[in-house]
C-alpha cells in the first residue's frame, strides 16, 4: 500500500521534526545552564510534569489520528474530516482544564511531587510551571494539527511548523535569557509564544488545505458523541499508558531529587543527551500510526505486518549507527553543559550504559507496539505498559537506586529492566496474531 517513496516522504520529515523537538529542551537546558545547576534542576523537575502532559495531549492526538486513518484506510473521507475537527475540539479543551487547574495548584502540586528541595530549586520550578501551564492549549491543538496532516501523509507540514517554533524559542532563549537576563522565566516565555504560533499556524494551515481531511467550520462546535468515543476508545488507554508512565517517571525523579543537586542535574543532562538517538524510533512510531492504521482500514492485515516489522527493522538500524556515534563524541558534548567534574562523570556513565542498552532494546520495546496500537489494539499495550512500569521500573528503581546505595544510576537500570518485559510481552503479541481484526471503525 506505501512504496519507498511514500515511505520516505512521510518520515524523513518526522525525523527532522523530532530532532527539533528535542532541541526545544537541549536549548532550554544548555542556556540555562549559564544560569547555575539551580537553575537547570528547576527546569528539569517541571519538566517531568510537562512531559506527562504533553503525552497525555499526545496520546489524545494519537488516537484521532488513527481513527482518521483507518477511516483513509476505508475511502471515507466524511467522516475522516468529522473525526479530525472533534479531535481539535476534544484536545483543546482537555488541555484549557489541566493548565487551569496548574495554574490555581502549582505551589501545592511541586511541593507534594519533589517534596523539600533546595529554596532556589523550588523557585525557578515555581516560576517555570506557571509559564509552561499558559502554554498547554495551545500545545495541545499543535499536536492534535500536526497528528492530523501526519495522517494524510503531509508530515512535511508539521515539520516546517516545527523549525518556524524552534526559531522562535531559540531566538527568544537568547534575546531573554541572555539580553534580559531573565534565567529560567526567559527560557519559558520563549517555549510559551513559539507553541502559540505553533497553534495558530497549525490551524490556519488545516482551515485552508483542500486535501483527504477538510475542515469545514471550526469555529462552530458541533458535538458527535459518536465520534469522541471512537477517538477516545484509542485515547484513553493511550492516555491513561503515556500518564501512568510518565507518572512513574515523576516518581523516580522525586526519588533522584533525594541524591542532591549533582544527581538531578546529571539526570536532567543525559536526560537530554539519551534522546538524541531515540529520534528516528520516535519518527518511526508517528509513521508507523499512519501507515498501519491505513492497512487496518483497508483490512489489510499482511501489509500492516510486514510494515510493522518492516519499520521496526528500519529504526534499529538507524538507532545502532547513532547510538555508536554518541559513543565516540560523549566527551565534547556534555563539555557543552558546563557541568561540575563529579555531575559530569555521573553523566557519561550513564549515557555510556544506555547507548548499549538501547541499540539492542528500545525500538522492540517503542517502536513494534505502535503498530498494535494504530490496529486499535490499545487495551493490551496499556495494560503491559502500565504493569512494567510500576513493577519494574519504580519499585526496582527504589529496590536498586536507594536500597542497594547504587543512587541515579540504579534508576536507569530499573528503566532498562523495563524495557526488557516489554519487549517480551510486545513481541509475543504480534507474532500470536491477537492483535488483528481490532479496528475501531
Amino acid at each position: 500500500m506505501f512504496s519507498r517513496k511514500e515511505l520516505t516522504r512521510l518520515i524523513v520529515p518526522l525525523v527532522i521534526e523530532q530532532l527539533l523537538a528535542v532541541t526545544i529542551g537541549i536549548a532550554d537546558t544548555i542556556m540555562v545552564a549559564s544560569c547555575g545547576e539551580a537553575a537547570v534542576s528547576g527546569v528539569s523537575l517541571v519538566d517531568s510534569i510537562n512531559i506527562l502532559l504533553i503525552n497525555i495531549f499526545s496520546a489524545l492526538a494519537t488516537g484521532g489520528a488513527i481513527v482518521s486513518s483507518q477511516y483513509i484506510g476505508r475511502d471515507d473521507r466524511e467522516n475522516a474530516s468529522v473525526s479530525a475537527k472533534t479531535l481539535i475540539y476534544a484536545s483543546a479543551l482537555l488541555a484549557l482544564l489541566i493548565g487551569v487547574f496548574c495554574l490555581i495548584l502549582r505551589g501545592p502540586l511541586l511541593h507534594l511531587i519533589f517534596g523539600d528541595v533546595e529554596a532556589e530549586v523550588m523557585a525557578n520550578s515555581q516560576t517555570y510551571f506557571w509559564l509552561s501551564a499558559l502554554s498547554y492549549p495551545f500545545l495541545a491543538v499543535y499536536n492534535a494539527g500536526a497528528a492530523l496532516f501526519r495522517t494524510m501523509g503531509n508530515s512535511k507540514i508539521s515539520m516546517l511548523t516545527s523549525i518556524l517554533m524552534n526559531l522562535v524559542n531559540l531566538g527568544g532563549n537568547a534575546l531573554l535569557i541572555y539580553g534580559f537576563q531573565m534565567g529560567v522565566a526567559g527560557a519559558a516565555t520563549a517555549t510559551l509564544v513559539s507553541r502559540i504560533l505553533g497553534a495558530v499556524l497549525i490551524t490556519i494551515l488545516l482551515l485552508r488545505q483542500q486535501g483527504i481531511i477538510q475542515i469545514d467550520r471550526l469555529f462552530y462546535p458541533e458535538f458527535r458523541p459518536d465520534m469522541l468515543k471512537k477517538i477516545l476508545q484509542i485515547g484513553v488507554p493511550n492516555g491513561l499508558e503515556s500518564g501512568m508512565f510518565q507518572i512513574g517517571k515523576i516518581l523516580v525523579q522525586s526519588l533522584v531529587a533525594s541524591f542532591g543537586t549533582a544527581a538531578i542535574a546529571a539526570n536532567a543532562v543525559a536526560g537530554n543527551i539519551a534522546g538524541i538517538p531515540l529520534i528516528p524510533g520516535n519518527a518511526v512510531g508517528l509513521a508507523m500510526i499512519t501507515v498501519v492504521g491505513q492497512c487496518v482500514g483497508a483490512q489489510n492485515y499482511p501489509e500492516a505486518k510486514k510494515y510493522t516489522l518492516k519499520l521496526t527493522g528500519l529504526t534499529y538500524a538507524a538507532m545502532g549507527a547513532l547510538e555508536i556515534l554518541l559513543l565516540l563524541i560523549l566527551n565534547p558534548v556534555l563539555s557543552i553543559y558546563q557541568l561540575q567534574p563529579e555531575t559530569a562523570e555521573l553523566a557519561r556513565v550513564i549515557l555510556v550504559y544506555h547507548s548499549i542498552v538501547s541499540i539492542f532494546i528500545w525500538p522492540g520495546a517503542f517502536v513494534l507496539p505502535n503498530g498494535l496500537r494504530a490496529a486499535g489494539d490499545v487495551k493490551f499495550t496499556m495494560l503491559v505498559s502500565v504493569f512494567s512500569m510500576w513493577v519494574f521500573r519504580i519499585a526496582l528503581s527504589y529496590v536498586i537506586a536507594q536500597w542497594m546505595n547504587w543512587g541515579v544510576f540504579g534508576v536507569w537500570v530499573a528503566m532498562t529492566i523495563d524495557w526488557v518485559v516489554r519487549i517480551i510481552f510486545f513481541g509475543v503479541r504480534f507474532f500470536n496474531g491477537k492483535w488483528q481484526n481490532r479496528q475501531i471503525i
